[in-house]
């Protein structure tokens, strides 16, 4: 069989099934698999025995180049997309802020501009909806158009200019099944929380960065998601909770998709993985400030479980990258740390190491979470997140047994700490391969800026 690439003998996993089996890989594509394929005439042979082979990672949601809190996230779409492939994922989506003069296309066609030249993976762009008017309808259409069928609004971020009111979340939704897209809303109730942000400042000198945790209690997200629950159910509008985190909100997504409300969630890592006493050390707790923060041990159980039962969707990062120099603008002031993460390298380590290992959830699942699940909302399926003949040829391969270490200094992303430094991990992948190409070899990462192409989207469910 003439091929460019071969993978021999590794175990794989799909959403629904495992099997032992070789894949042939010709001009980026899938072109066969089945077991002992001749190699004689591939022009490259991955032996796979012992390993496992998984559609490439799928991150719906990071954030690279973001300007935020007086500074711009460090990793830009180079190394970002560098540490997404490093850590086996082989598509991102990024954010476009719509541009409040010319629309959601400039937006798109800007962000694009920073991003082609630079990215080592596939990508795509959600575009963000900041500002509602009689003209919005007609520019969401164009983003359609243009391939972009998932729009983001905020329930927060009101002095930034970001924060969508009620009133245009409702206009969005009644729009999102008639023009068939997907709404995603970062649920947060602002006016209730700037009430105890306001009560916890003044009291800053002594709870530190803790006061990030006492001035977003659970109810902050649980009600705001409700809120967006109400209005989707009441326009049967399509809806996407971003970044979820407690308990309570995992139970309300849960009861109102039993109700027929079309609603889909997605969590991450750290809201899985770490809790909010993290916040208490005086000399690294600020590192830890994300939007929303990190919760507790009982928010992280409830989360897995609603992993596994399938209330939860999508496993993300959230991914936005900030130095040590950086978050230390905060300055004693917790409502100055610039909010987020790196996350888009340790994502499937740490999910097959935390989930899989530990028996939270099967491999089967992890594959649907951070892989199928996010092609097939996004409107990338089967070419991505899928291993079948004729899709992409977009694969990771790890060694389940190999133990690896997680430090900075070792990652591919451009900060100088880690929130799992230190953490044991297996999974990291030996090959990531994008359409066909290797772009990580033997665990070194060997792509190129400007590889990546930007997917168009179109929504099937």
């Amino acid at each position: 069989m003439k091929c460019d690439l071969l993978i021999k003998g590794g175990k794989i996993f799909t959403a629904e099934e495992s099997f032992k089996c070789d894949i042939a890989i010709k001009n980026d594509k899938i072109i066969a698999i089945g077991k002992n394929l001749p190699s004689r005439e591939a022009k490259r042979v991955i032996n796979a025995q012992g390993k496992y082979v998984i559609p490439g990672g799928i991150d719906v949601h990071v954030h690279f180049e973001l300007p935020f809190c007086g500074t711009v996230s460090a990793d830009d779409f180079y190394t970002g997309t560098k540490a997404a492939a490093c850590g086996g994922v082989t598509t991102v989506i990024d954010f476009a802020t719509q541009d409040t003069k010319r629309g959601l296309l400039a937006g798109i066609e800007a962000r694009r501009k920073i991003a082609d030249p630079k990215v080592c993976v596939d990508y795509s762009l959600h575009a963000s909806i900041i500002r509602w008017t009689e003209r919005t309808p007609l520019e969401i259409s164009e983003a359609i158009t243009y391939g972009v069928p998932t729009f983001k609004m905020f329930m927060i971020y009101e002095e930034e200019g970001w924060q969508s009111d009620d009133a245009a979340l409702f206009s969005a939704l009644e729009l999102s099944d008639l023009f068939n897209f997907r709404l995603m809303v970062h649920a947060e109730s602002e006016r209730v929380m700037k009430l105890l942000i306001n009560h916890y400042l003044k009291q800053k000198k002594s709870v530190g960065a803790y006061g990030h945790t006492l001035s977003r209690p659970n109810f902050i997200e649980a009600e705001a998601i409700q809120r967006a629950i109400t209005w989707t159910a009441v326009t049967g509008g399509r809806l996407y909770i971003v970044h979820m985190s407690t308990s309570e909100g995992t139970d309300l997504v849960k009861t109102a998709q039993a109700e027929g409300v079309n609603v889909l969630a997605e969590t991450c890592p750290q809201y899985l993985l770490l809790q909010d006493d993290v916040f208490k050390d005086k000399k690294t707790g600020h590192l830890y400030a994300t939007c929303p923060q990190i919760k507790k041990k009982e928010d992280n159980m409830r989360l897995w479980l609603g992993i596994m039962d399938g209330e939860i969707s999508v496993v993300s990062t959230d991914t936005c990258t900030f130095t040590k120099k950086q978050k230390a603008l905060w300055k004693g002031d917790f409502t100055k740390i610039p909010y987020g993460l790196p996350g888009v390298e340790t994502l499937i380590p740490l999910l097959y190491t935390y989930g899989v290992c530990e028996g939270r959830i099967t491999m089967n699942r992890l594959v649907e979470v951070v892989s199928t699940n996010p092609a097939k909302i996004m409107g990338m399926y089967p070419q991505k997140g899928s291993l079948m003949i004729g899709t992409d040829a977009d694969i990771t391969i790890f060694d389940p047994k190999k133990t690896t270490i997680i430090d900075y200094k070792r990652l591919a992303t451009n900060c100088d700490w880690s929130p799992y430094q230190g953490w044991k991990v297996k999974g990291f992948p030996e090959y990531t391969i994008l359409r066909g190409n290797v772009i990580v070899d033997n665990g070194e990462f060997c792509g190129s800026k400007g590889f990546g192409k930007f997917i168009q989207r179109k929504l099937t469910l």
